[in-house]
């Protein structure tokens, strides 16, 4: 019996703690992670025929590299259309991790998990084990973060690997400059999630501005890219907070406007040094499986 088997997987914006889901620094205290899954996709299709031939194909919305969590959720999506409809969120993710793993990806586990759930969550990493707890702030909150967060493509191209070994090779070697940022970061995330949870604007604002201070120590050539051209806005006050939203160096970074009366302006300049603005809304269902008897 012939049968097409479509399953879509959201990418994710990483608000605060990212990097401190990699197993480097949360086998050794616990990475604290908030991010929120979105309206850009991946959509993996697997069809049977009658001879039982099967045929995938993969689609997303977004590059690879951009630093919205592609691949993690390009692994979900793939796992999730193998699996079959007895496995929960929480084992798609895990799963999906743990192929990348094999392929040699030496990341951490948020991109997979924010994929796999949805929503907006607070992803606590000891080793191996995943703490999850879903955010559910009011829709008028939802609806100010939606406004507020503006993305934007660089359009510069980063492989997060590349990014990521020259700071683990400091962690490794007892840098206190890189672990103090770490901890910053990790701090960034608590101090997010409990903002969302009280729905604390400022608070929003002061958790991607400690962010920001820990990224910049980890190296200033992971926000280099982006500096030049947010520096401006930042310094009148019309940009609040900003961050790469992946391991930086390009990719897509968020920016935390003050106003809404900002926007547009925010917007057309940013476009006009070709950069390219991604109208988001949240995803709350995290991956969906639809199988089709044809």
């Amino acid at each position: 019996m012939a049968k097409r088997i479509s399953v879509r997987a959201p990418a994710r914006i990483d608000l605060a703690g990212g990097w401190t889901d990699v197993p480097n620094y949360c086998n050794t205290k616990s990475g604290e992670v908030v991010n929120i899954a979105i309206n850009q996709y991946t959509n993996c299709i697997m069809e049977i025929d009658d001879e039982r031939k099967i045929t995938l194909s993969y689609s997303t919305d977004m590059p690879t590299g951009s630093g919205l969590g592609t691949s993690g959720c390009m692994n979900v999506s793939l796992i999730g259309t193998i699996l079959g409809p007895d496995y929960d969120s929480e084992e798609i993710a895990e799963l999906a991790y743990q192929f990348e793993a094999l392929l040699g990806n030496k990341g951490g586990r948020q991109d997979q998990w924010a994929s796999a759930i949805g929503g907006i969550s607070h992803l606590t990493f000891n080793q191996e084990n995943v703490e999850h707890q879903s955010l559910n702030p009011s829709n008028e909150f939802i609806s100010w973060l939606e406004d507020r967060l503006l993305l934007f493509n660089s359009k510069i191209t980063h492989v997060s690997g590349d990014l990521h070994k020259g700071v683990w090779d400091r962690f490794h070697k007892g840098d206190k400059e890189i672990i103090s940022a770490l901890d910053k970061i990790r701090e960034a995330g608590l101090s997010m999630a409990k903002a969302i949870r009280d729905e604390s604007k400022i608070g929003v604002v002061n958790s991607l501005k400690l962010v920001m201070n820990g990224v910049d120590t980890l190296g200033l050539e992971l926000h280099d890219p982006f500096r030049d051209n947010l520096e401006p806005h930042f310094s009148t006050g019309d940009v609040s907070a900003w961050k790469a939203m992946g391991a930086g160096g390009g990719g897509v970074v968020g920016v935390l406007i003050s106003d809404t009366c900002v926007r547009d302006n925010i917007i057309q300049d940013l476009q006009s040094k070709g950069w390219m603005h991604i109208d988001w809304k949240m995803d709350k269902i995290g991956f969906h499986r639809n199988e089709t008897i044809l």
